[in-house]
């Protein structure tokens, strides 16, 4: 199964992140139950106010080289499975770069 996909000129992944992780850091790429890879990811900030969302969208634009107004959360606003959209197909090769290197 692909880890991500482009679809109308966007990069579509999943993240499971972990609000409260100690640190905001990129732990690779995994399998769920569900059979499907998604990029783990926590943030130091606790879930309160989107603060960790925020926090989510700044980590993966430093990790990325992007502007944070080219990475959005289009679905899971509030589980801790989300599904990320990056304005910049391009970015396919830093993402994998990204997973493999945490």
């Amino acid at each position: 199964m692909a880890r991500w996909r482009v679809q109308g000129g966007t990069l579509v992944f999943a993240v499971r992140l972990t609000p409260k992780g100690g640190r905001d850091a990129i732990d690779g790429w995994t399998v769920g139950a569900d059979g499907k890879e998604h990029l783990r990811a926590r943030v130091a900030v606790p879930p309160e106010d989107g603060k960790a969302n925020a926090a989510l969208i700044a980590l993966l634009a430093k990790s990325l080289g992007l502007a944070k107004t080219k990475v959005a959360i289009v679905a899971g606003g509030t589980s801790r499975l989300k599904t990320i959209s990056i304005a910049a197909p391009d970015a396919a090769a830093r993402l994998a770069a990204i997973g493999e290197h945490a």
